[in-house]
């Protein structure tokens, strides 16, 4: 298993558009290619309030590939991304790292 973390910073003021597509639009999208979420975090106390920061799970990076390409493909997600970004983009930033447990994590 390995674990994608993923940072969003927003534009400033556009974080509740980020949460709205991913609540209302991107996780059906991700269900329906079978993309596993770990968990969504906004910055409470830290350097950027404007982060969003979540974790997907994979079981390889080959799949995780073949099903990432196939939802950046879907219309459905493609439709959602440009309604969304209408009257502006919604990201300033995207950070991506892959991670693997150690072996004494609680999460394997």
């Amino acid at each position: 298993m390995i674990y994608e973390l993923r940072i969003y910073t927003t534009i400033p003021g556009r974080m509740p558009n980020l949460l709205a597509r991913f609540e209302n639009h991107t996780l059906k999208i991700w269900e329906k290619h079978g993309i596993k979420q770990v968990g969504f975090w906004t910055t409470l106390v830290g350097p950027d309030a404007n982060d969003l920061t979540y974790m997907l799970a994979w079981e390889s990076l080959a799949d995780r590939e073949t099903k990432w390409n196939k939802f950046f493909a879907d219309p459905e997600w493609q439709q959602a991304k440009a309604m969304s970004e209408a009257d502006g983009p919604i990201n300033a930033k995207v950070a991506c790292s892959f991670l693997t447990p150690t072996k004494f994590s609680a999460i394997q």
